[in-house]
């Protein structure tokens, strides 16, 4: 690179951070007024079912094993789609 191109090249990166400090200044307030773990804890013992499924997916889930077995040449096009 010639020098003009680097000088360039710095002049650019240097507005590029005067806008990125324009357009989001730091932060005046960044922690937290309150622990969120004791909430989080409430949250999670106030679940009465702590993992439900519904039906639907079981469905789903059905249908595309079955898919599955009936045409095994799929699985590499299910695998592609992952």
């Amino acid at each position: 690179m010639s020098n003009e191109e680097e000088n360039l090249q710095r002049e650019e990166e240097r507005e590029l951070q005067a806008l990125l400090k324009r357009e989001f200044p730091p932060l005046q307030n960044s922690e937290l007024q309150r622990d969120l773990w004791p909430q989080m804890l409430r949250r999670l013992d106030a679940q009465s079912e702590p993992f439900c499924i519904p039906w639907f997916d079981w469905a789903l889930a059905a249908a595309v094993a079955a898919a599955l077995l009936l045409f095994p040449n799929a699985i590499p096009a299910l695998l592609y789609q992952l």
